[in-house]
């Protein structure tokens, strides 16, 4: 697959505080890669800098093959940019909307008109064209703004955040249309170039495990990135899960415990991470609490960690 995004030591500050730092990315055609961190990591600052909202102090941009900022305007061609606040135009219809965003960018009438319905049907407007955006639910508006991404044929998709929200199911069916445009034999030919490359921010960890790979960003930097099956699985063995009552004691009881490094509440359990090799000891530690009549431990044993778990142990080892 053809190399489409690639930002290789970019950097900016906004006065004193460094929003970006020495971030160096790739993301191939066919790829979904999500950037994941912390509130302030520089996430949303990466996204702009990539589709040339913004300029970079330092660093190299090369958009389908176009210098950002030498050859911004060829490169804003391929790109299609869905930010955490897509402004539409509610009094206008979603069709109308389609209209305005294609002319913006420069298209004729017969370049947008064949495909708007197209577009529609694959983001699952087709049977709203002519209701007013300001009538739509919060979902079918993410979904608007989707179609107004894709109406010029972008070769790289930017999402920021696009399903912070929205309901549960509506964030399945975004990300059923983002796997779309990166399969290789999707039946919407949203392009004839091939699949799209994605770059999304989420602040969701089941989200992230769809992405190819994940970056995690903290303080404007790029700690780390890889597959997320990879990143999560480096923490085989030294997570436990607990269920019993009362959570709030047992919480307290196994944070105590010297062999403990986190406890995190995961709904009605805990997840606890233990030092390497210490798995065992902790668990007929906190056994011996279920003995007793003020606690009761209903299960306690080794689980596969989660992404929130790697990404909470990363966040503590940087600190």
């Amino acid at each position: 697959m053809s190399l489409l995004i690639e930002a290789r030591n970019l950097s900016k500050s906004f006065k004193s505080t460094e929003a970006v730092n020495s971030l160096s990315l790739q993301v191939s055609a066919g790829e979904i890669f999500g950037l994941v961190g912390p509130d302030g990591a520089g996430k949303t600052t990466t996204l702009r800098l990539l589709c040339g909202a913004l300029k970079s102090d330092e660093g190299e941009i090369i958009i389908a093959g176009f210098d950002i900022p030498k050859q911004v305007e060829q490169a804003r061609t391929q790109i299609g940019y869905l930010p955490q606040r897509f402004s539409l135009y509610e009094e206008l219809t979603v069709i109308e909307n389609i209209r305005f965003f294609a002319e913006v960018r420069g298209l004729s009438a017969q370049e947008w008109q064949p495909r708007c319905m197209e577009i529609l049907q694959f983001v699952g407007l087709e049977m709203f064209t002519d209701r007013r955006a300001g009538h739509l639910s919060g979902g079918m508006k993410q979904k608007l703004g989707l179609a107004a991404a894709l109406v010029h044929q972008p070769q790289v998709l930017l999402l920021d955040e696009p399903t912070t929200g929205v309901d549960p199911i509506t964030r399945q069916d975004f990300w059923r249309l983002i796997i779309r445009l990166v399969s290789p034999t999707r039946d919407f030919s949203n392009n004839k170039k091939g699949p799209v490359a994605v770059l999304v921010s989420t602040p969701y960890m089941d989200e992230a495990m769809r992405c190819a790979r994940v970056g995690f960003m903290k303080d404007g930097k790029m700690i780390i990135e890889g597959p997320p099956e990879d990143l999560r699985t480096s923490l085989t063995g030294r997570v436990l899960e607990l269920q019993g009552n009362p959570l709030a004691s047992l919480r307290q009881i196994a944070k105590d415990d010297i062999d403990v490094e986190d406890v995190q509440m995961f709904g009605d359990r805990l997840h606890i991470r233990v030092r390497e090799g210490k798995s065992k000891i902790v668990i007929s530690r906190l056994r011996k609490h279920s003995q007793t009549k003020e606690y009761e431990i209903s299960r306690i044993e080794e689980t596969s960690p989660q992404l929130e778990d790697f990404f909470i142990y990363l966040l503590e080892k940087q600190d």
